[in-house]
């Protein structure tokens, strides 16, 4: 039996709108070599642009899948970017081509802190679920989970020469983390409040933390193991009958020291003072922590600099100074003979951290991020959180420094909320209008037309001819604009309350309203002369004509596109159908429970259809106003409903993130757009259906197109079944293991689908080795016993479209395409009776040489968690101890190459160095830069004589 009817898929096409995300920070980053501070990273919902602050433009884009990007951490050498994500995964792309190869997967929920290592080999990611883990970025693989915060993670540091991690939370502790043993050796306790940022300063020694208050608390950080190791070591004495009890008071103290004083000590030194009362949003320090930068809720941002020794020295010394010319001047007014005492002068946290200056941005700033570049330069990026992107500089060497704004990304993208959109009549231009500035874009090329400044735009069309357009406003006016010039023709005082709805007559000659103010008003379209320009041209006007007065506010109005009926929505949650020639009343469609906020007319005037506040939508007939079926549409209210052109098929949009497709005549869902991560708030349709933009609350603006792939309903269920699977696998708990109980450290990774895949897949293969070795065994013992020569049996055919691979190899391949952040969850979940064969395949491939680095991976991993049903097999015996013979001696021949190769490769190294008198990789790119410097003068000094 064929298909009844063929629905064809609406894909995303394209993403634009976006300048910034607030949800993540935004980073300096440095793209393929260039200078520093040129570019900047910030999210784009689930993509991440790469900003060129210098031409105002996008120079890369970094591909996400569908959840929203939560936070950018760019590594030390500048080459990658560590993105986190929503559903708490983290990917690294290569600056050099935008290609994500590695990726972790370990948080539940969105990771909301990230770090790098100095070196870049390690990433420390905090999350939403309270867990820290770290990363092995070089063996993409998870080291350890931390658990001890109870509540978001809001930033987590590294220490530069001790294995030591410092975190933050929003309950209000910071927790300092010994990395060799991955416990918590000391907790924080001093705020009374969210820590909600902090950074390192003065070589470590002192850390900065910034609160729910004005202060910004400063701790000093003493490293008592090495204090101990420098100094004389004490030695215990044993107690004789001649010491007394103050002497053992003493020795008990010294024993019963805490173990967090064993190897640090962070005792509170002092605060500063913002000048801003509410809570620090974000807190950051430049590569070298001589800067500061911190802000509220505010458009302020507040710079700090960090004295260093000497300066602070320097500094001392004049107050001493002054402070004993004081001492002298008020002895010789006492007239005292006796010589003043030399004054104390007390060093305090002011003394060594200085306000340096604030700016203020255009708008409330969201993030900041902030860069020290050669002689002195300091440069700012703001990610505001109307969409903005600005970029200040400033000399930190000047007595008085002052921020000079030198970049502002605002072109792309709309400052506030889209709240309505509008197709041209030839599906080309795309208008959409926001709080202040009404923005027409191409279709195609996505780039901005035109961009008008309007006031809160609530509705809008194009008129007839696409040459002009009308916004109905907040404020109850009728704007009307001209796109060839982008100016406003005329403002029309047209209701007193909220123009909510406009909608074109279906004859082209006029436009009807729908206001708060209990009014639908009938326009027709006029041309008049142009009084302003001197030349006699007309332009367009609106002339009233009529008035239909009513009891409630109006939200919605819409025409039937035979012209002869018109629907009009009320807040008491009916919606009434008038006769348009003589506004008589006709129909009253009632059995929403909350107001009906849009509505629409299908092409052959038999059905309306409702969505409503209530989240559902209703299908009635016109001819008579019964309601066909109510169906529940969305998980919140239905924003927009709008019928695709010449069908029975709508969409709408709802403020649970979704777009869904709808079929009014077998009354089922089609399919569900999904890709927003805020409430949708409008879409549009162009009128020859193959394409859809919808505007959201994330600030983005999205284009569907609809492609020639039909839609089998069964299938799209079955997907929506997979994956809400997947959705509660995500959210199950870590694998634990066997024998463990959970403390602070677990396994860092969690059991996804890919690794319940990867575990079927090693399964699948030790199977295919157990067949094929069996029927092995049975050839090799038939031909034993036979006369004649029995052929071999024929391999799975698996093994031959390997290209003949022996069942052995087999697994080694499927292991090895095991991502590398997911082998040691696919083999947790591994049963145990594949185990035993395994570790006899790792002693086969150990002793044949087959990649030992992997081998020894998982060796080592499975001997861990499964030790007590290895140890107390018998038959397991013989072969660990063939695996320990083999191990050793293979990873103590591969230890003897590495160290061959690294000895050649600096006596290389050596060799180049003498003869080429240049530093290999040091002093080779600094030179390289110094030619195309000169270069670069000599062009300009020939372009200047010609």
């Amino acid at each position: 039996m064929g298909l009844t009817k063929q629905y064809l898929r609406y894909v995303a096409s394209a993403v634009f709108g976006v300048i910034g995300s607030q949800k993540a920070n935004i980073a300096y980053v440095t793209l393929r070599g260039g200078e520093k501070g040129r570019y900047v990273a910030v999210a784009a919902c689930e993509q991440v642009f790469i900003w060129d602050v210098r031409k105002g433009e996008k120079v890369l884009i970094l591909q996400g899948q569908k959840h929203e990007v939560t936070f950018l951490c760019a590594s030390p050498d500048g080459i990658h970017l560590a993105v986190g994500y929503e559903d708490g995964a983290v990917r690294i792309f290569s600056l050099l081509n935008g290609e994500s190869n590695v990726s972790f997967n370990g948080h539940k929920t969105a990771v909301s802190a990230m770090h790098y290592d100095s070196l870049g080999a390690r990433l420390v990611t905090g999350s939403r679920d309270t867990d820290v883990i770290v990363w092995d970025i070089i063996n993409e693989c998870g080291l350890y989970r931390l658990r001890g915060h109870k509540d978001v993670i809001t930033e987590a540091l590294f220490l530069k020469d001790k294995n030591i991690l410092v975190t933050s939370s929003k309950d209000s502790f910071v927790k300092w983390w010994d990395l060799d043993t991955q416990h918590c050796f000391k907790t924080m306790v001093g705020h009374r409040s969210e820590v909600w940022g902090m950074v390192l300063l003065n070589q470590e020694s002192r850390l900065l933390t910034g609160s729910a208050d004005s202060e910004l608390r400063a701790w000093d950080i003493d490293y008592l193991q090495e204090e101990k190791a420098e100094g004389e070591t004490k030695v215990k004495k044993g107690k004789t009958l001649l010491d007394d009890d103050d002497d053992d008071e003493d020795n008990k103290e010294e024993l019963d020291e805490s173990p967090e004083e064993r190897i640090l000590s962070c005792r509170k030194a002092g605060s500063i003072l913002r000048e801003a009362r509410d809570r620090v949003v974000s807190l950051t320090a430049d590569a070298k922590a001589r800067v500061i930068a911190c802000h509220g809720n505010d458009s302020v941002l507040e710079i700090f600099t960090v004295l260093s020794e000497e300066e602070v020295q320097k500094k001392m010394t004049k107050k001493t100074k002054k402070a004993k010319k004081k001492a002298a001047k008020a002895q010789e007014e006492a007239a005292e003979e006796e010589e003043a005492a030399v004054p104390l002068v007390e060093r305090t946290l002011n003394d060594e951290i200085l306000r340096l200056t604030k700016i203020k941005a255009s708008a409330k700033i969201r993030w900041v991020d902030c860069l020290s570049c050669v002689g002195g330069e300091l440069k700012v990026a703001l990610l505001l959180q109307n969409n903005t992107v600005e970029t200040y500089s400033l000399k930190t060497s000047d007595k008085m420094p002052t921020a000079n704004k030198t970049s502002r990304l605002t072109l792309g993208g709309h400052r506030t909320d889209v709240r309505t959109l509008a197709f041209s009549s030839d599906n080309l231009a795309v208008l959409s209008a926001s709080g202040d500035t009404v923005k027409v874009w191409n279709r195609s090329t996505l780039q901005v037309i035109r961009t008008m400044v309007c006031e809160y735009a609530l509705c809008s069309l194009f008129v007839p001819g696409d040459r002009q357009i009308i916004l109905g406003t907040k404020s109850g006016k009728l704007q009307i604009f001209e796109l060839a010039s982008g100016s406003l023709l005329e403002t029309v005082d047209a209701h007193s309350g909220a123009l909510w709805s406009l909608c074109l007559a279906p004859d082209q000659r006029g436009i009807v309203t729908g206001s708060a103010d209990k009014k639908v008003k009938f326009w027709e379209f006029e041309l008049i002369k142009d009084e302003g320009s001197g030349s006699g041209q007309k332009r367009l006007t609106l002339n009233h004509t009529r008035t239909l007065q009513l009891e409630e506010d109006i939200l919605c109005v819409k025409f039937s596109p035979d012209n002869r009926l018109l629907a009009v929505s009320l807040l008491d949650c009916t919606v009434k159908v008038f006769y348009t020639d003589t506004l008589k009343f006709f129909l009253s469609l009632y059995g929403h429970k909350l107001p009906v906020l849009c509505l629409d007319i299908s092409h052959d005037n038999t059905l309306i259809a409702t969505g409503s506040a209530d989240r559902n939508v209703k299908i009635w007939g016109l001819d008579f106003g019964d309601c066909h079926r109510s169906m529940f549409a969305h998980d919140d209210s239905v924003m927009f409903l709008q019928f695709l052109p010449k069908t029975h098929l709508f969409f709408t949009a709802g403020k649970d993130k979704k777009i869904k497709q709808w079929d009014a005549d077998k009354f089922q869902l089609v399919q569900t757009l999904e890709g927003h991560h805020r409430e949708v708030w409008c879409l549009t349709i162009s009128p020859n259906g193959d394409h859809i933009v919808s505007a959201s609350h994330d600030k983005s603006l999205r284009l569907w197109e609809r492609t020639r792939e039909p839609i089998i309903l069964e299938e799209e269920r079955e997907m929506a079944r997979e994956a809400e699977f997947e959705e509660d696998m995500a959210k199950g708990d870590a694998p634990v293991v066997p024998g463990e109980t959970e403390g602070e450290a677990a396994p860092a990774a969690k059991k996804t689908v890919e690794t319940v895949k990867a575990a079927e897949r090693i399964m699948e293969a030790l199977e295919i080795y157990r067949e094929e070795s069996r029927k092995m065994e049975e050839h090799k013992y038939a031909c034993q016993n036979a006369a004649n020569k029995i052929p071999p049996p024929k391999p799975n055919p698996i093994l031959v479209a390997f290209g003949n691979v022996s069942p052995s190899q087999y697994v080694l391949d499927v292991i090895k395409k095991v991502r590398s952040s997911e082998l040691e969850v696919s083999l947790l979940v591994l049963p145990f009776p594949y185990v035993p064969e395994l570790l006899r395949l790792f002693n086969s491939y150990i002793h044949q040489g087959l990649e030992v680095e992997l081998v020894c991976r998982c060796l080592f991993f499975l001997l861990k968690i499964h030790f007590g049903q290895i140890s107390s097999n018998q038959m397991m015996l013989s072969v660990i101890d063939e695996l320990r013979t083999n191990t050793v001696t293979k990873v103590r021949e591969i230890r003897d190459v590495m160290g061959f190769n690294s000895a050649a490769l600096q006596f290389l190294q050596r060799e180049i160095e003498s003869k080429e008198d240049v530093m290999f990789f040091t002093d080779a790119t600094g030179q390289l830069e110094e030619k195309k410097r000169k270069r670069r003068r000599r062009e300009r000094a020939i372009l200047t004589i010609a």
